[in-house]
């Protein structure tokens, strides 16, 4: 049986981008963005909480739409995730946002990350304080 796809998003995951059944250019394959429905079809009654509660965070709020799915791209790009990044790519520039605001968004992952890595640099320096060095 076939579940509703969930939040509006995951409707912009057009199936036709698939790639070949015999070959695939990716680790990950861009057709199964839009398969993401069937992670509910053992767990039904989790997945439909999910999909509820995701829908109802990208709604408008005290960050609009657009502004949630800039924050979303920019997630997408720290944790690294290609179906994300391919989602709220789409959904920030169906929203309105232009290809400067998604570089922007881009920097600022990178720059998080970045700062992210150098400021374990901290627990490094406590521990060879530690022992000495």
């Amino acid at each position: 049986m076939r579940r509703d796809p969930g939040p509006p998003i995951l409707a912009l995951l057009p199936a036709a981008r698939s790639t070949s059944a015999t070959t695939m250019d990716t680790y990950y394959d861009p057709a199964d963005l839009a398969r993401f429905h069937e992670i509910g079809e053992h767990a039904p009654e989790l997945a439909d909480k999910f999909f509820a509660w995701y829908g109802a965070v990208f709604e408008d709020g005290a960050l609009t739409a657009r502004e949630k799915a800039l924050v979303a791209l920019g997630v997408a790009h720290a944790v690294q995730c290609p179906y994300c990044i391919d989602a709220y790519t789409q959904d920030a520039l169906s929203k309105g946002s232009d290809l400067e605001q998604l570089t922007e968004v881009a920097h600022v992952a990178a720059a998080i990350k970045g700062g992210s890595a150098l400021v374990h640099g901290v627990q490094m320096r406590k521990v060879a304080q530690k022992l000495g060095m």
